[in-house]
């Protein structure tokens, strides 16, 4: 084989697989909302998807049938079969692992595993090029394929208790991002050069370098540091605020700017741990924060109260939005909470897990509750011309209220260097 499995773990030689446990539970849940939904099978090639089914992201396809359908659950290969099986527990795998059959075997295959209809995609994820190709190498089933998206996305939103102990050591780890910056920052100091200290500590800690958002054509940087009027740059992310960023390529994030004396320093941290996301926003300051930023700061502080409480109660996201909302423009902020015109985003919070913008959302048109076991961060900042402050943590809704898997109090809303 050329390598040897035990290459294959995080620090300490620690098992990073995913459980087979939670593997086994995900596709079952899959195969019975499949057969709720009247969908015999579903065709899987997102990599997002494919790790948390399968544990693997190798380059394969995942092929599960509902339940009740016969069809047996099979990962089919490119490149690697034999990580692939390493990764989705060797013998005690729940799914079969075989080699992809060729692109003009691929209709004969389906229907040789139990395959009847042509098995459902995800629109959302697939482009449009791809699910053609994959349409045209299955027409002969006579029908084209449905989309099974939301399916996914839903069975999602809430999260095992393994996975919620994996977002509370991104937060752990998270917090020491912090820790860093607290230690190296300070005036003079660039964006960048805080940022570094921030990625020092987190690739330390197994942070696999990217970041995995839905909405297309987003990309994210997860140390976002915005000091003095880099706060009030508009960016392409949609979010309050994004930073300069190093270029015009790479137009989010840190930047060249400085810390100067008294003005607000917004860091906004992303990390990943063995894929799941934490985000948490706090303030800093060289010198004392002039009052009028303090006070703002705390009206953010409240606002994130309301909508912390809201969702705690069970109402939909989007009452969350509008009482959270509602509050900032009576408190004075129309033109600047999450942003200025015509650069606002219309949200005070979003969902996490693999994905760094899951469902629901805390805005318009999410009729929906926050369920109990899923995850949202919530971020109510504002912004203005010369500078923006905002607070931000991850927080899962138990049946006891919201905890925080971030800082939260372990960190000071604000820090003056």
């Amino acid at each position: 084989m050329g390598w040897d499995a035990s290459d294959l773990t995080g620090p300490e030689e620690e098992d990073w697989r995913v459980p087979v446990s939670e593997l086994e539970d995900r596709q079952s849940r899959l195969s019975s909302r499949l057969a709720v939904e009247g969908i015999e099978s579903v065709f899987i090639e997102d990599p997002v998807e494919l790790y948390w089914l399968t544990g693997s992201r190798q380059n394969s396809a995942f092929i599960i049938g509902a339940e009740g359908s016969e069809i047996e659950s099979s990962l089919w290969v490119r490149r690697s079969i034999s990580r692939a099986r390493f990764e989705g527990g060797e013998d005690d795998c729940p799914h079969v692992i075989e080699k992809h059959p060729r692109m003009g075997d691929l209709s004969q295959k389906l229907k040789k595993i139990g395959c009847k209809d042509p098995p459902a995609m995800l629109a959302e994820k697939v482009p449009h090029g791809r699910w053609s190709f994959i349409s045209s190498k299955i027409a002969d089933f006579g029908q084209s394929p449905s989309d099974c998206t939301r399916i996914l996305f839903d069975l999602r939103e809430r999260k095992s208790d393994w996975e919620l102990e994996m977002i509370r050591k991104s937060g752990q780890i998270n917090l020491s991002m912090f820790e860093a910056i607290r230690e190296s920052g300070g005036l003079g100091k660039t964006e960048l050069e805080m940022a570094g200290a921030a990625e020092e500590v987190s690739r330390a800690m197994g942070f696999g370098g990217r970041i995995r958002m839905r909405k297309w054509p987003m990309d994210c940087d997860r140390v976002v540091i915005a000091s003095g009027r880099s706060g009030g740059v508009p960016s392409y992310f949609d979010s309050a605020v994004g930073g300069i960023g190093s270029s015009p390529i790479s137009p989010l994030g840190a930047g060249f700017s400085k810390v100067k004396e008294a003005e607000p320093v917004l860091v906004d941290i992303v990390h990943v741990h063995r894929g799941y996301v934490s985000d948490c926003t706090r303030m800093f300051c060289h010198g004392s924060l002039p009052s009028q930023w303090e006070n703002r700061l705390d009206e953010m502080i409240e606002v994130a109260g309301i909508v912390r409480g809201t969702l705690a109660k069970g109402q939909n996201c989007s009452e969350a939005w509008e009482k959270g909302r509602r509050e900032s423009v009576e408190m004075g902020y129309l033109n600047n909470i999450m942003g200025m015109p015509p650069n606002q985003a219309s949200f005070l919070g979003h969902s996490v897990g693999l994905e760094l913008d899951e469902t629901p959302v805390v805005a318009k048109g999410f009729e929906k509750p926050l369920e109990i076991g899923s995850t949202m961060a919530i971020e109510p900042k504002l912004v203005f011309e010369d500078g923006a402050v905002g607070i931000e943590d991850t927080w899962v809704r138990s049946r006891e209220g919201m905890e925080c898997l971030t800082a939260g109090n372990a960190f000071p809303k604000l820090t003056e260097w």
